[in-house]
């Protein structure tokens, strides 16, 4: 079974192809969009890397050309040994502390954005973590990361990260700016099933449909399996005849502790 995968959309497009697989835990599904909207290339692209007491996605959405979203794959793929070795620490809370430093540092490296400087065309980039009973994420541009769980559902909420627009890495690029711009957080996760779902704005942007309503995106998934839940998304957006690509990232952890609650009033 797969533990680490990568892919971007200029390698296999998946116009008119709904597409999922699983890599361990986790499930990806891809969708190039429709040729018959006038679609003829896919820009998206993703990493995932589990481990048995982690899981480590990141998932990109370039514009012009897929060379962004490739150029970031392979500056995350060349620092995986040290990435690893971050997550691999003994707690999370020591993991989290270090991953933003880190980050910012692999994206201001210099030879990296002197290689952005050729590149045709940007890309958002949204990186999430999860170990232990928590989740961290970074978010650079517009990439959506929401989190299905009951108690949320009945509070509603469903996403974690604000979609930021103009924010890139590439040409045009957040970390060349003299403060460079981008989002983190970390959250606790509740007691019972957590679903962690990333996705590319194909998903919520499709015409026609009540994707850009996050209970529309739970409703369908929960009417099946996980992964044909993830099959039921893309195949909506091929039938809806959604122009931009869908890459969706997914996956559930089960945590055993009690979730923080309000201390008991008097």
């Amino acid at each position: 079974m797969l533990k680490d995968f990568s892919w971007v959309g200029s390698d296999e497009d998946f116009i008119d192809q709904p597409n999922c697989i699983e890599i361990g835990r986790v499930i990806v599904g891809r969708h190039g969009g429709s040729s018959r909207a006038g679609q003829t290339k896919n820009e998206d692209g993703c990493l995932v890397w589990v481990d048995k007491d982690w899981e480590f996605a990141m998932i990109l959405d370039a514009h012009t050309t897929a060379e962004s979203a490739e150029a970031v794959v392979k500056q995350i793929e060349a620092n995986e040994q040290l990435i690893k070795s971050i997550l691999s620490l003994p707690f999370a809370s020591s993991s989290f502390k270090k991953l933003e430093s880190t980050m910012v540092g692999i994206f201001q490296n210099e030879h990296f954005l002197s290689k952005c400087e050729n590149i045709k065309g940007e890309t958002s980039c949204l990186i999430v973590v999860r170990k232990e009973k928590f989740l961290w994420w970074f978010s650079i541009g517009d990439c959506i990361l929401f989190l299905f769980h009951h108690e949320l559902a009945t509070l509603g909420q469903y996403q974690l990260n604000q979609r930021q627009f103009y924010e890139w890495v590439g040409k045009e690029n957040t970390f060349r700016k003299l403060v460079p711009c981008y989002s983190s957080g970390t959250r606790e996760l509740r007691k019972g099933s957590n679903h962690f779902l990333l996705a590319t704005d194909g998903l919520v942007e499709c015409p026609n449909s009540q994707f850009v309503n996050p209970v529309e995106i739970a409703n369908t998934i929960k009417k099946t399996c996980h992964y044909e839940g993830i099959q039921s998304l893309l195949l909506e957006v091929e039938n809806k005849n959604g122009k931009d690509s869908t890459t969706i990232i997914s996956w559930k952890v089960t945590i055993l502790e009690e979730g923080s609650m309000p201390s008991k009033g008097e």
